[in-house]
């Protein structure tokens, strides 16, 4: 399908590296993409990149592959802390990047390729009629997607809004793995999701259950407060630094967001506008970018936009159903991890580990196989301790 005019409304990683798959394959493309907000806002702080996702780009896009993987920051270990005491998993192969240097490359790719990128374009209900003026229409434009909501009587959406809160916060501290930090406090249970993502700088999620964060007051507590509060519990782990808050930060409930339909007509649905995975599993950016390599394979291998569209929902969503699953079990495991405080930090870290079941007992031990020999050792000294039942 030669010399399209596409019109994306969101300038995220879906959309964006669309763009830049179809602009590359054929000059002849007429492709623009209205962002909301200006090249340098972004919420968040890091993101993170498992090998596999890193093959997907290399194979798609040397040239912004080579300029991602430059400012890379990598570890192969998972670092959870119970109680103080720090349990590390090996053999888990990750990298973290600032989410704004990864989306300024992106912006740079499509000026090189003559993508058109409409900053501080934000559209309402009737801009998108007008925007419906094309070959192809893409909403990604995120969870809290206005393309979805329009459409929603053809994508029939579905948003479950989950019980944790959550606020995605930096430091200067620089851990050196995925760090998972659990914390009892006067005023609940605390869990911080961390990562380095420069040279100066890591992520730090912070998630709590509603009662925490009633009795903490964080109702009452701007930006600042807040960053000081959540300092002050984890201050053994931060080193004493302090956590920074950016303009778009603000606690938040996870969505669950899935879609009946993934098309309609000329329109589809990519990244977090289509579906959400909770951030335990680290899968939100992966899941955007291989839905916008899949639908430009689809294009590629079909001889109209229905026919792709078609092949890209039917090929697609057996993965991210799957996927889904995986995180909402993730997600379970921390809306509840309270409840599992109580043990030690060996079986504990092996909770963490195997709690989306797409790590086995067998899968952990080809990453780590001295920690499942612990695991195991502690299994068998706690068992040969339990009373016996005459």
């Amino acid at each position: 399908m030669a010399g399209m005019k596409i019109n994306i409304v969101g300038g995220g990683p879906a959309g964006l590296y669309f763009g830049i798959l179809m602009k590359k394959a054929d000059p002849r493309h007429d492709i623009t993409i209205l962002e909301r907000d200006g090249p340098n806002d972004t919420f968040g702080w890091g993101i993170v990149f498992s090998d596999k996702m890193q093959s997907y780009l290399r194979d798609h896009d040397a040239e912004s592959h080579a300029r991602i993987t430059a400012k890379f920051q990598l570890w192969d270990n998972v670092d959870v802390i119970h109680r103080g005491v720090k349990t590390s998993i090996g053999g888990n192969r990750f990298a973290g990047i600032g989410r704004l240097a990864f989306l300024n490359i992106f912006h740079e790719r499509c000026r090189e390729l003559g993508v058109r990128i409409e900053f501080q374009h934000n559209v309402g209900p009737s801009g998108l009629d007008a925007l419906q003026d094309c070959d192809l229409f893409i909403g990604a434009d995120g969870a809290n997607s206005l393309v979805r909501r329009h459409f929603a009587g053809a994508f029939r959406p579905t948003v479950d809004v989950r019980r944790n809160r959550y606020i995605w916060l930096g430091t200067q501290h620089l851990f050196t793995g995925l760090t998972l930090t659990f914390k009892q406090h006067d005023t609940g249970v605390y869990a911080a999701h961390s990562y380095r993502f420069s040279e100066s700088h890591s992520t730090f999620i912070v998630e709590c259950p509603d009662a925490t964060w009633n009795a903490a007051g964080f109702a009452d507590m701007d930006d600042e407060r807040a960053c000081v509060f959540l300092a002050d519990v984890f201050r053994d782990e931060l080193c004493g630094r302090p956590l920074l808050s950016n303009n778009f930060v603000k606690w938040l409930r996870f969505p669950i967001v899935k879609n009946a339909r993934w098309i309609d007509d000329h329109r589809v649905l990519l990244g977090d506008a289509l579906h959400t995975a909770h951030f335990s599993i680290g899968s939100g950016t992966r899941l955007a970018l291989e839905d916008a390599i899949a639908l430009y394979q689809a294009i590629r291998n079909r001889p109209s936009v229905p026919a792709a569209l078609a092949e890209f929902e039917r090929a697609r969503k057996p993965v991210v159903d799957e996927l889904q699953e995986a995180a909402l079990s993730s997600l379970l495991w921390f809306e509840n991890f309270g409840d599992r405080l109580h043990l030690d930090p060996l079986p504990f870290a092996y909770e963490i580990m195997t709690r989306s079941g797409r790590i086995d007992h067998e899968g952990l031990r080809q990453r780590d196989p001295k920690f499942v020999a612990a695991y195991e050792r502690w299994r068998a000294d706690h068992a040969a301790n339990e009373p016996r039942n005459s």
